[in-house]
């Protein structure tokens, strides 16, 4: 006689094995820039990157509208953003003037003011999950702000 299994049965929705079902959208932006970073005190020469910029917005729930967030309003700020650092040197720039402009702390810049500057047009719960920050090919900082 042959022993048969049992079909897979659907999985439920809800938590899984990494916590609860989750939504994101990813938006992109690049700016052209020039820096200097300091590196163990030394300031090294002057470069420039064309910067690649990916912004990831998540939560459990959508609007009203089935959104997590309208796609065009997170690109709309997050080209204003980038916009403001297009063809500058980045040691020149606020925040910049006073903080390191590593892809670390770049992406840490957009991933705050992003957080602020979207406020109520975030879906219950949704936030900033990371920003990654490309200065190079093969060379990328993510900064992922702690839940809240």
């Amino acid at each position: 006689m042959a022993h048969h299994a049992s079909a897979p049965q659907p999985s439920s929705p809800g938590p899984g094995p990494s916590g609860p079902a989750r939504y994101s959208i990813t938006v992109r932006s690049e700016f052209a820039a020039a820096h200097a970073l300091m590196i163990a005190g030394t300031r090294e020469p002057l470069h420039g990157h064309n910067w690649l910029v990916l912004a990831t917005i998540s939560g459990p729930t959508l609007d009203a509208d089935g959104l997590l967030c309208d796609f065009h309003t997170v690109e709309d700020l997050l080209k204003e953003l980038t916009g403001q650092f297009h063809n500058r040197n980045l040691n020149e720039v606020e925040p910049f003037t006073k903080l390191n402009p590593s892809a670390e702390n770049v992406a840490r810049y957009f991933a705050d003011e992003l957080s602020s500057g979207l406020g109520a047009a975030l879906a219950p719960h949704a936030r900033v999950e990371s920003v990654s920050v490309t200065e190079a090919p093969g060379c990328v900082a993510t900064y992922r702000p702690d839940a809240p």
